[in-house]
């Protein structure tokens, strides 16, 4: 089992950043791919970003390519997810994700069998 606990959430104003955080606790060795995800209100979850846990490779979403870096803190088993030039369509719950199946299909919710609980970001215009 792995636990995932977000925190970081909050309103900003457009332009503005936020920092998200994803603690991680329990079988974090077997993690393959930690990730974010985010849903707005009467929408689906959609990938945002993604990184492998032993090569660091990083992934993603275009719409935030350039403006969001997600990164890793291995002794703190910890995802972080830094958000610059926040725009109001950034609105959304943001979601921690782990997989430790092995998957190479990052983009996908199914890949991911830990999540979070979610943290509110809101965007104002």
């Amino acid at each position: 089992q792995v636990q995932l606990v977000e925190s970081g959430g909050g309103l900003v104003q457009a332009g503005g950043s936020l920092r998200l955080s994803c603690a991680a606790s329990g079988r974090t060795r077997s993690t393959y791919i930690m990730a974010w995800f985010r849903q707005a209100p009467g929408k689906e979850r959609e990938f945002v970003a993604a990184i492998m846990w032993s090569s660091c490779a990083t992934y993603y979403a275009d719409s935030v390519k350039g403006r969001f870096t997600i990164s890793r803190d291995n002794a703190q088993n910890t995802v972080y997810l830094q958000m610059n030039s926040l725009k109001a369509e950034d609105t959304a719950v943001y979601y921690c994700a782990a997989s430790t199946g092995g998957s190479y299909f990052y983009r996908r919710t199914g890949t991911y069998n830990y999540w979070g609980q979610g943290t509110q970001v809101t965007v104002s215009s």
